[in-house]
């Protein structure tokens, strides 16, 4: 698989414009794999261990996609980051970036990448402070429910829907823009990973395990096609 980078594949949305219009298979046809991020800092990056192939099967059932069952992990500072052109990181504690990884991190958003942070109770402090070493000339802003990632095949006219209760707050979906482009999204108050889990580890509804799953698919969609 290519990788992406600033010089080969400048923007995943451009590689799917041009896919259409040489009317070739589009980028939810192409085989393609995600990851899970692993870092520093003493937090359980490897949470949640089921969620991530849970999806993975459900957009591959339902969108059609060609997304390699088995789970990657990549380090945030690693060169295979590139390899995958969208990315999930979750947790509940402590997170450190280096200088590196936080260089390596903006060049894969910057370059077409998309990071999906999902936190799992307690890592939006850490996570903030991280992400600004990262981008530090942008702040998280809550996204409006009319943005598209709300609407792609599944409709969440309200945001994002609410899997687990910790603070009595409702769920928040914030993102970093680059350049007017939504590079990462960050699903805050709604434990939208544990909602892709085995309904065994959480016992959670079905109709609820149903609309966390469906949320995780207009995430994908919406890094592979529409960013």
């Amino acid at each position: 698989m290519p990788r992406i980078n600033c010089l080969s594949i400048p923007c995943l949305g451009f590689m799917f414009v041009i896919g259409l219009l040489a009317n070739t298979p589009n980028v939810l046809a192409q085989s393609l794999k995600v990851a899970k991020v692993k870092y520093n800092g003493g937090g359980d990056w490897y949470a949640n261990k089921t969620s991530l192939p849970n999806l993975i099967e459900f957009c591959n059932r339902n969108l059609r996609t060609k997304i390699e069952p088995r789970e990657e992990v990549v380090e945030v500072g690693s060169p295979e980051l590139f390899y995958y052109p969208f990315v999930h990181l979750t947790g509940h504690g402590n997170i450190v970036f280096s200088a590196s990884e936080a260089a390596n991190l903006r060049k894969y958003l910057e370059g077409g990448g998309f990071l999906h942070i999902d936190d799992n109770y307690g890592l939006d402090k850490f996570i903030r402070l991280e992400m600004k070493k990262v981008f530090p000339e942008y702040d998280f802003v809550e996204l409006p429910f009319s943005h598209p990632i709300y609407h792609q095949k599944y409709q969440f006219p309200k945001g994002l829907p609410k899997v687990h209760e910790h603070d009595n707050k409702p769920p928040q979906g914030f993102g970093i823009m680059h350049k007017g482009r939504l590079v990462c999204f960050y699903s805050y108050e709604c434990d939208l990973g544990n909602g892709w889990e085995d309904q065994s580890i959480y016992n959670d509804p079905e109709a609820t395990r149903q609309r966390a799953l469906q949320m995780g698919a207009n995430l994908v969609t919406y890094a592979l096609t529409v960013n």
